[in-house]
């Protein structure tokens, strides 16, 4: 139940849904992530519907709803920053489909790798089983490889991998990343190529 003089968000999406959304402000203080968008120039420079700070939030969501339209993952985000404001409404307009398409070639990769990097850090604690050996923090270092929309700078940059019938219908992305044993929290990660391979990626010589 919403407190007294609050309002709950007319939605049917689930309460972990929201609680996961809502969340993001907790992991990415908004301060923080004001600082890693104006270190990258990226501050917009008038009032927008769609300001840089809500486009972070809003391409993290992506990858928390990779599955669901713009529209449902603005709706998703904007549904769970009211309930991390306790049920306070929030009057923001829906944007278009280009509208946002827009606002993240605005934003561009720069502040999201910075934020990354501010963020990510280690979380097994002393005593944690498979986190730690003769006193080290255990690490591994793996490598996957993401499908990508399939559009000709994507096809250029990464490259589309073959098959015994020919080529896969979605380029691909090769991921390397450094991840806490004890925890799987990602520490550090590259993306290349198809072309590049692991251990190159991954700086292992």
């Amino acid at each position: 139940m919403p407190r007294h003089g609050r309002t709950q968000p007319d939605t049917d999406r689930r309460l972990s849904d929201l609680i996961s959304v809502g969340l993001l402000t907790r992991v990415f203080p908004a301060d923080v992530v004001d600082e890693v968008v104006a270190q990258a120039g990226r501050t917009q420079q008038r009032s927008r519907i769609l300001p840089s700070r809500v486009m972070v939030y809003y391409t993290i969501t992506m990858a928390l709803n990779s599955d669901g339209s713009y529209e449902d993952i603005y709706a998703d985000l904007t549904d769970g920053l009211s309930w991390a404001c306790r049920w306070e409404e929030q009057a923001v307009p829906a944007p278009s489909r280009s509208a946002i398409f827009q606002a993240r070639v605005r934003l561009g990769h720069e502040p999201m790798a910075a934020l990354f990097a501010r963020v990510a850090q280690p979380l097994a604690r002393p005593g944690w089983e498979g986190a730690w050996l003769a006193g080290k923090r255990l690490l591994a270092v793996d490598g996957t490889t993401l499908d990508v929309p399939d559009t000709p700078a994507n096809v250029e940059h990464f490259g589309r991998p073959g098959t015994g019938r020919g080529q896969a219908g979605y380029p691909q992305a090769r991921v390397v990343a450094i991840a806490e044993c004890g925890s799987h929290a990602i520490l550090d990660a590259v993306i290349g190529g198809l072309g590049t391979g692991e251990t190159t990626l991954g700086g292992v010589h």
